[in-house]
């Protein structure tokens, strides 16, 4: 059981930490995150590697169920497979991968300077929205543009403006259609019109994004709900048209609307051949769409809760200046908030229920967070700092709340969660590895990228070490 004390102030709460306890602190984190990349090797390259194995097989199983998706159980069963395939591609593979944490393993095809993702945003502007500007200026009002991504009072801190008083209603449209919504954000028009990005480059992304959602509606709502009609044509043609379908086609009854002798003969052609070409072809779009509304609702929910539940503290810019190691991670620290699991829930959610972890280490491979858990709560005991969790739908709940109340003039703060306390754990000691040795390799011919190359896009800017 874990206990935390509740501060009733909004006091910052790294105030507390003099300079020489934060330097400690900074070198603590690194020693971490040291210790984790002396040790990745096989077992991790095997476990990403089956993961995407794993995904690939469930978005196949779901295709194939869906060949029949004018079956109810199947199109039900196929929908699922499907929505967890994508659930499973956006988070725990595609976000990470291009984060950079697999890239010591220079693998031709799993790296973040090649990888692309079933999802809006191209992976050139998701790097730099958030992998360089969310992770580097976490939380810092003004400058975390995730930080209600530009359409959402969820600060109180945030100046009001009526324009929030709708945000209840199109928070329920960024829900459904997340990664659109994601994929607009990533264009950065606020940057065009301080003049920081010019035109070219908006129309540049505008056309990354139009290649993203002709793939999708072609993969999705064309090619895949043509293949499941034409499996359908195919049975009907070996069966001799003995497959139980409708009595009378879409196309025919809108040709019967003309009221003319041609109209009617194809018709009546139409009624015989198509039926079940149609309704398998409408069933099968309409599943893609809801996989992929379920995937948009489970990234929602699950970023959300891990940056905008009450236990999570905002900065201004003044104290975020002249920022040193140590207090970069002190503010990853207490800018996130983890969501309590099973292990099948934390891949689910891409691990990115260790929010804390990742903000902590977002080049770390993203298996390795369970295990470094009880260290970050050691730390946040020993030095006085909260460490925020919770329950799924406690986090979502606050979220939620946040939302509807912040959309109104006024607002205050929430409590902050207090010190941790738990039992110390002991990490182990040093040891040379792949990682370790080859963190500076990249995969032949591949353009410089990774967590510690200069690639833009993907590096966080945090202080050097001392």
């Amino acid at each position: 059981m874990t206990t935390t004390e509740q501060r009733p102030t909004t006091q910052n709460p790294i105030a507390h930490l003099d300079k020489e306890t934060i330097e400690r602190l900074g070198k603590e984190f690194d020693a971490i995150h040291d210790e984790v990349y002396s040790d990745l090797g096989d077992k991790d390259r095997n476990y990403i590697k089956s993961v995407i194995a794993a995904q690939r097989q469930l978005a196949a199983l779901g295709r194939v169920v869906l060949l029949n998706s004018r079956s109810k159980p199947a199109w039900f069963a196929g929908t699922a497979a499907l929505g967890a395939a994508k659930i499973l591609e956006n988070m725990e593979i595609g976000h990470n991968v291009m984060h950079g944490q697999w890239d010591w393993m220079n693998d031709p095809t799993i790296h973040s300077s090649v990888w692309d993702w079933d999802t809006a945003s191209t992976a050139e502007s998701w790097k730099h929205s958030h992998n360089y500007v969310h992770h580097t200026y976490t939380n810092i009002r003004g400058k975390d543009k995730d930080l209600g991504y530009e359409i959402m009072r969820i600060d109180p801190h945030q100046k009001w403006n009526p324009v929030y008083l709708a945000q209840p209603v199109y928070n329920l449209l960024l829900i459904a259609f997340f990664e659109w919504g994601v994929a607009l954000h990533d264009l950065d028009l606020e940057a065009l019109r301080r003049g920081e990005k010019s035109p070219s480059e908006v129309v540049k992304d505008l056309r990354g994004i139009g290649g993203k959602m002709r793939a999708q509606v072609i993969k999705d709502y064309i090619g895949w709900p043509g293949i499941s009609a034409g499996a359908f044509a195919l049975t009907a043609l070996a069966t001799g048209g003995r497959v139980r379908q409708s009595p009378t086609s879409r196309l025919g009854r809108q040709l019967r609307k003309l009221n003319s002798k041609p109209a009617n003969r194809v018709a009546k052609f139409a009624d015989k051949a198509l039926p079940g070409v149609e309704d398998t072809f409408v069933a099968t779009f309409w599943a893609n769409f809801t996989a992929n509304i379920i995937r948009n609702v489970w990234s929602n929910a699950i970023i959300f809760c891990g940056h905008f539940p009450d236990q999570a503290y905002t900065f201004s810019q003044e104290e975020a200046a002249d920022e040193s190691r140590g207090a970069w991670y002190a503010r990853q620290l207490v800018g996130a908030a983890n969501i309590d699991g099973s292990p099948l829930f934390h891949i689910a959610s891409g691990n990115l229920s260790y929010q804390v972890e990742h903000h902590l280490y977002p080049d770390m491979p993203s298996s390795r967070y369970s295990q470094i858990a009880p260290k970050v709560k050691d730390i946040c005991e020993r030095y006085d700092l909260p460490y925020n969790t919770g329950p799924f739908l406690q986090q979502w709940g606050q979220v939620q709340r946040t939302i509807l109340r912040l959309a109104f003039p006024g607002g205050r703060v929430r409590p902050k969660a207090g010190p941790y306390h738990r039992p110390q754990h002991s990490g182990t000691g040093l040891q040379d590895s792949e990682a370790a040795r080859f963190r500076g390799r990249l995969p032949q011919d591949h353009p410089n990228a990774g967590p510690e190359q200069p690639g833009d896009g993907v590096r966080v800017d945090m202080p050097d070490r001392d």
